[in-house]
């Protein structure tokens, strides 16, 4: 086993998109010197994990003729701690429907191989690849941040979105609890707050949702992306199965949380086929309220996701990048506000147009619910002689 080392060429090669694309044409040299042999990336999203965009050099490991790549152990998930001081993260995106959020965790060990918060990760020195997935940040002191935020005299109430970026009931919340202690908070403060996720992990704390919903206070949204148990293992290895997923929304409906669906992303020719079928088993599970995201390829997430194509669907990549570009006016990604969730041309208002008219026969979006902002009140924060310095 030896470490190559040599310049990252990945920023360049990244913001260019080649005029004739091969179903096998190799990607940026960081991405095809950082594959992981398969057994020890077993049960993990992408294939690589190469240096991030704003690393001065790229490194990989190569078999130097003493097979002792062999030796090395399987990749876990290993978890820092990162003391926050701020855990209300603000936007002003004209394209989503909320201007707050809470991240409890940075990285996804869901494994979600098109996941655009990837490229966030590049911003600790780490890889938006596999590094993503095993090398997690925990925030511990969330909700003792949130209680502070939210008890400022100058706090102006507004429903708070959680799971946007990363999935607040990933794996490891099972044990550190970060996102129950934060709606606790929320709960004692009357404080509205909509969730999304893939896993069932949040029927734990139906107990608290019930009380939310009881006082109009919550939705929870668990994103479907497809019915294929095999394409989902694929695609989001850690997440919870179709079918699963299906079964949480059906018990959440039941006890009176209100719910909603993402299908996000739609993948042209890959899962686009199965629009009508997932509208009609969330509409059966009791969801009334739905959305869709076209697929969305921001920088290292581009190459991560055409990679994993290429090894997954080798005789559907050349289609299902070509509509892709058709949809984004020639190339894979488009960051335009106006575009980048719902993309353009005949495809693309083919996409929306038998959306729109599933969800109009099924009798989806007929009344979106509002949450209440008017029963807030600052929780109490504890007090002694500090306060005043």
């Amino acid at each position: 086993m030896a470490l190559s080392v040599k310049p990252n060429k990945y920023a360049a090669e990244n913001m260019k998109t080649a005029a004739v694309e091969d179903a096998f044409a190799p990607g940026p040299d960081s991405i095809i010197g950082s594959q992981i042999d398969p057994d020890r990336r077993r049960g993990r999203g992408v294939l690589s994990n190469s240096s991030g965009r704003f690393e001065s050099e790229s490194r990989y490991i190569f078999d130097d003729g003493w097979n002792s790549i062999d030796d090395l152990p399987n990749l876990k998930t290993e978890v820092q701690t990162e003391h926050a001081k701020k855990i209300i993260t603000r936007n002003n995106s004209p394209d989503i429907s909320f201007d707050r959020s809470i991240n409890p965790y940075r990285g996804c060990e869901h494994g979600c191989v098109y996941c655009y918060a990837r490229p966030t990760h590049t911003y600790m020195g780490m890889s938006a690849g596999l590094d993503f997935e095993t090398r997690l940040f925990a925030k511990p002191n969330a909700a003792e941040l949130l209680r502070q935020e939210i008890s400022n005299s100058s706090y102006v109430v507004k429903p708070i979105a959680i799971g946007t970026n990363t999935d607040a009931y990933q794996p490891i919340e099972k044990r550190m609890r970060i996102m129950r202690q934060i709606l606790e908070v929320l709960s004692e403060a009357g404080h509205p707050v909509g969730i999304v996720t893939k896993s069932t992990l949040v029927l734990r704390d139906l107990d608290i949702l019930k009380s939310l919903a009881e006082r109009n206070l919550v939705k929870v949204f668990i994103s479907v992306t497809t019915l294929d148990r095999k394409l989902a293992r694929s695609m989001e290895p850690r997440a919870a199965t179709p079918a699963k997923r299906l079964e949480a929304l059906r018990i959440l409906s039941d006890a009176g949380v209100p719910t909603g669906s993402l299908i996000a992303p739609i993948i042209p020719a890959l899962n686009d086929a199965e629009i009508e079928d997932i509208l009609e088993a969330l509409y059966e599970n009791g969801v009334r309220e739905a959305g869709y995201v076209l697929l969305r390829l921001p920088l290292e997430v581009r190459d991560l996701f055409r990679e994993w194509l290429r090894n997954n669907y080798p005789n559907k990549y050349l289609h299902v990048m070509s509509v892709l570009k058709s949809m984004r006016g020639g190339k894979d990604y488009d960051a335009d506000w106006s575009q980048r969730m719902r993309g353009k041309g005949p495809y693309a208002d083919l996409i929306h147009n038998r959306f729109r008219l599933a969800m109009g026969r099924l009798g989806f979006n007929k009344r979106r619910l509002r949450l209440d902002t008017e029963i807030f009140r600052a929780p109490m924060t504890p007090t002694g002689q500090l306060d005043f310095f």
